[in-house]
Parts: C-alpha cells; sequence; structure tokens
C-alpha cells in the first residue's frame, strides 16, 4: 500500500465498463483512480500501489469471489471492497473482502466506505478484523430473517467475535476519538 502524500489509489473492477466508468468518475476528484473491466483485467492490473479495490462480484470471465481469493493469496496489501448485486448470503461469512455493498452505491457511501478502510489501515489488525466482522453481521441482519440468524453457528460464532474484539478495542478507540467519525453509517443496501 502506497505510504506517501499522494492521493490513495483505487481499482475498480466491473465487466460492465460502463458501470466501472461511472465509479470511476465519482471517485477521480479523491483519489487516483485505475478501471479494469473484469476479473482478467483486474489480475493483470491489480499490485501493492493500490490502497482499496472496489470489485464487482459477479462477471463471466473470473468471478469476483475467485478475484478476491487471488489477490489474496497474493498477499497484497490492499483493502477490497465487494461491489456487487448479488445478494449476500451466509456464504460471505468466509470471504476475506473487507466490506461488502449492494448495488447501487451512492457516492456518498462509496467515499465513506473507501475512507473507513484507508483509516482501518491506519490502525492495529484487530480493528481491521473488527471492521470486517461487524460489515457481515450487519450485511446478514439487514439480509435475513430472524429464524434464519437465530440458533445459527457462523452468526453466534460471528457475534461473539465481534464482542471480543469490541471489548479488546474500546481502549484502543478511546485514544482515537478524532478517527471515529471516519467510521460513519454506510448504506450497505438498496
Amino acid at each position: 500500500m502506497t505510504e506517501s502524500s499522494e492521493d490513495p489509489t483505487v481499482l475498480v473492477v466491473d465487466d460492465e465498463a460502463e458501470v466501472a466508468d461511472v465509479y470511476a468518475l465519482r471517485l477521480r476528484g479523491e483519489y487516483d483512480v485505475e478501471t479494469a473491466y473484469g476479473g482478467t483485467a483486474a489480475l493483470d492490473t491489480v499490485d501493492d500501489s493500490f490502497d482499496v479495490v472496489l470489485l464487482d462480484r459477479r462477471m463471466p470471465d473470473i468471478p469476483g469471489d475467485d478475484v478476491l481469493s487471488t489477490i489474496r493469496d497474493r498477499e497484497l496489501d490492499c483493502r477490497v471492497i465487494m461491489i456487487t448485486a448479488v445478494d449476500p448470503d451466509f456464504d460471505i461469512v468466509e470471504m476475506p473482502f473487507d466490506d461488502y455493498l449492494c448495488k447501487p452505491v451512492e457516492k456518498r457511501d462509496l467515499v465513506a466506505a473507501i475512507e473507513q478502510q484507508l483509516t482501518a489501515t491506519r490502525y492495529d489488525e484487530r480493528l481491521t478484523e473488527y471492521l470486517e466482522v461487524t460489515s457481515k453481521l450487519a450485511l446478514l441482519e439487514a439480509e435475513k430473517s430472524a429464524a434464519e440468524l437465530d440458533g445459527n453457528e457462523q452468526m453466534d460464532g460471528l457475534r461473539d467475535r465481534a464482542d471480543q474484539l469490541g471489548t479488546d478495542l474500546d481502549e484502543t478507540l478511546a485514544e482515537f476519538d478524532d478517527a471515529t467519525a471516519a467510521f460513519q453509517e454506510i448504506e450497505r443496501n438498496s
């Protein structure tokens, strides 16, 4: 990840060029932005120079899930935000993304999500894991019925981990009151 006074770099990945270009246009005033039209192009482009990757999940050449796995296998030092029309299910629990937004995403929410990830990189791994776990919890709680959630071992595990991490981070976050403004509520579904 870049560590300089330069603007953070964002890679927008979507197989629909128009969608990728719209997101890139929305972000150009805030960040250095590149686009990749599909999974193959993403894997050819992504490297440690990118701070954040906005990744579509459903792409015909290489699905976003596979691109995400490859990014993590390569141990690239970037944050990955899935931006997709795919309704989330419990399969997201094991996916190593940093955030997940459902299309369409407004510019305000897109920038807030990116800023949240950039801020997270400045803090320790516990905060990063906490954001990942709470993002998954919020998403599943918004998308699933109470009956589906009650007694679900994966949800119980996520809640327990979120509670444990939250307790660990209370003291750390108290030192960073100014940073908490970056962790604003983001609209995660349409």
